[in-house]
């Protein structure tokens, strides 16, 4: 008994991962597998789903860019990697590191244990004849994997040729990534019917969904504006959620700009993504936690589903016409379930998908109420999860701070291109002279009307002439920190000019410096700073 206790013990969990494996094994899996929840919903979890590395998924209509946007990222070629303006990746292609390039076709995917793919045997030779895995020594993909997909078609004679429900794979995919990635063609934008559905089954993850409008280079600065707006329009008819859709405007390739009009615009744009994507390895751990917690809430609908349905099927006779006539009424044991049990409407499955899956289920096999099962669940969202999630910080905190990092991503944040060089707070970085000395003669001006004793002002004569910015108490209070070098509560001409140049920078719509940049500490100060 001892011992016992000690095994379920968060204590001794080695990490997130092993806590979160141990907690599936011991607590949700046992209640999955009596309810036949990998039936219904999703095939049992394995050791692979909880220690690969964050995925990427991408998803769009052909031509829109997806294989191209793969190539910009790691700056390099991959395996099997085809691209035109015709529908050219018919294939779902897992592109990941390995210490050669290679390709591993999609049968002898599903074998491998170290890979997260095993349960995709369930959609069979015609899916995985069209599956393979690109692996590549490259930077980008040491710290995550990236899925491409084939190019979306119209028309319901392309959907049947698959010969696999593509659909339900892409499901399968976005239950176990960490960012899906929906790319549009900004000269091109159209929405099939096929997209539609695909993006409807991705409903219940749109967490982890970005937009790129892809190509926008391409068109006029008014054209963009439009197609924006339609974009929007149409993925808040298909998604339907109150919440807006972050969508990235850009042109995700390494060639010339043919509109260069909103370069600024394609800059920040990709900068943003960028730091969105790079946040994937250091965000894995609590991405595994939050699809644990959903799984385990749907799995406790599932059991009372299920164990409500076996409640009310006849022991002997009728047993044929009582399962019709419980399928038929399935929203009725959903309304009395969700009532009993205070369970928000939300947390239940979709009610035609669970009703026509019921109809090649034989109810007399179902498995009744156990109430141990469900307490065991309740336990690890009550407890273990909480214990989980601590470790989380700790894990953050411990550890160096995770990044993607090589390919695109290298110098993003520095040079004389990364991201917002040479403007707002870092404008005059690499110059000899001080840049606030530009403006400091009209500073000046204005400096000596405010009547300095012994060449400094007071703050209460400066904050009258902050003020006149109409910038926030918040804001102005940041930059009085940042001006005020020698903190001596004073400003003298120097840091009055300095304090004038930071509130210019804001006003332009730039951000603050945490600290002051050392291009910016005014000359007089640099020595003594530096003692």
């Amino acid at each position: 008994m001892f011992r016992k206790n000690l095994k379920k013990d968060p204590e001794l969990f080695q990490n997130v991962s092993d806590g979160l494996r141990r907690l599936y094994r011991t607590k949700l899996f046992p209640l999955e597998d009596t309810y036949r929840f990998h039936d219904f919903h999703s095939p049992a979890l394995e050791d692979a789903d909880f220690d690969n590395k964050p995925m990427v998924l991408l998803v769009g209509q052909y031509s829109t860019g997806k294989t191209t946007f793969i190539r910009h990222l790691m700056e390099q070629d991959f395996p099997g990697m085809r691209i035109g303006p015709e529908p050219t990746t018919d294939s779902f292609i897992a592109v990941m590191h390995g210490e050669q390039d290679g390709v591993i076709p999609g049968n002898a995917l599903v074998v491998d244990p170290k890979k997260p793919f095993r349960k995709l045997n369930a959609f069979g030779n015609a899916f995985l004849n069209r599956f393979m895995c690109a692996q590549m020594p490259n930077p980008v993909l040491e710290s995550i994997s990236i899925i491409d997909t084939p190019g979306i078609l119209s028309g319901e004679k392309q959907r049947i040729s698959r010969g696999y429900d593509f659909a339900a794979v892409l499901e399968w995919f976005a239950e176990r990534v960490d960012r899906i990635i929906l790319l549009f063609d900004a000269h091109k934008l159209d929405i099939s019917d096929e997209f539609s559905e695909v993006i409807r089954a991705l409903k219940n993850h749109e967490d982890k969904m970005r937009v790129v409008l892809n190509k926008a280079d391409q068109i006029s600065t008014q054209q963009l504006m439009r197609v924006y707006g339609a974009l929007m329009w149409s993925l808040g008819k298909i998604i339907n959620t109150p919440e807006v859709v972050r969508v990235y405007i850009g042109s995700f390739w390494a060639q010339p700009l043919l509109v260069p009009d909103n370069r600024k615009l394609f800059e920040a744009e990709e900068h943003d993504l960028f730091l969105d994507i790079q946040s994937l390895p250091r965000n894995a751990a609590l991405r595994k936690l939050n699809d644990l917690i959903k799984r385990a809430r749907l799995a406790k609908v599932h059991a009372y589903i299920i164990s409500s349905l076996k409640k009310e099927m006849p022991s002997v006779f009728g047993k044929e016409s009582k399962k019709k006539e419980l399928i038929a009424n399935l929203g009725e044991i959903y309304s009395k379930i969700e009532k009993e049990q205070q369970i928000s409407p939300g947390d239940f499955p979709k009610l035609l998908i669970v009703q026509e899956l019921l109809n090649n289920q034989d109810f007399s096999k179902f498995a009744p109420i156990k109430p141990k099962l469900l307490e065991a669940v309740e336990d690890m969202l009550a407890n273990d999860i909480a214990r989980l999630m601590a470790m989380v910080r700790q894990e953050e905190a411990s550890m160096p701070s995770q990044t993607v990092k090589g390919g695109a991503f290298e110098g993003t944040q520095t040079g004389p291109f990364g991201h917002g060089y040479g403007e707002g707070a870092s404008e005059g970085i690499d110059e000899m002279e001080w840049v606030v000395g530009r403006d400091k003669p009209s500073y000046d001006e204005i400096f000596y009307t405010l009547s300095p004793i012994n060449g400094k002002v007071s703050g209460n004569a400066v904050r009258k002439e902050m003020l006149k910015s109409k910038l926030p108490n918040s804001v102005l209070r940041k930059i009085w920190a940042l001006a005020d070098v020698d903190k001596d509560g004073y400003l003298d001409d120097e840091e009055f000019a300095l304090a004038n140049h930071l509130i210019k920078v804001m006003l332009e719509g730039h951000e603050l410096p945490a600290e002051l940049p050392g291009h910016l500490v005014p000359p007089s100060k640099r020595g003594t700073l530096e003692d």
